[in-house]
């Protein structure tokens, strides 16, 4: 599954208005283990059922990296109905990016 990048002018109709539950990939191109994590995230996205998959490219968007409070990277975020639910820091396995949607 290809995972859509957003631009910021995209983010309160494909995050904040959608009613699924929603991943985020807080990336940039220059960082190794977000390049790492990508093919990961692909992966889950075509496992799992229930969540929309999203991008969001740090350096192209930094106000909603500033907004989310996103530090480091790759950073997840999950949303559910808009609302920021869970997020986590760092390179993480297949199994490990799984239990993170499950919690």
């Amino acid at each position: 599954m290809k995972i859509l990048e957003l631009r910021e002018d995209e983010f309160e109709e494909k995050v904040l208005n959608n009613k699924n539950k929603v991943l985020i990939d807080f990336y940039a191109d220059w960082c190794g283990p977000c390049r790492m994590l990508s093919p990961i995230i692909e992966q889950v996205a075509d496992e799992v059922t229930g969540y929309d998959f999203f991008k969001v490219n740090v350096d192209n968007c930094p106000n909603i990296a500033r907004e989310y409070k996103v530090m480091s990277i790759p950073t997840l975020i999950t949303f559910s109905e808009g609302v920021e639910k869970n997020k986590t820091l760092g390179f993480h396995s297949l199994e490990e990016v799984k239990e993170f949607l499950e919690k």
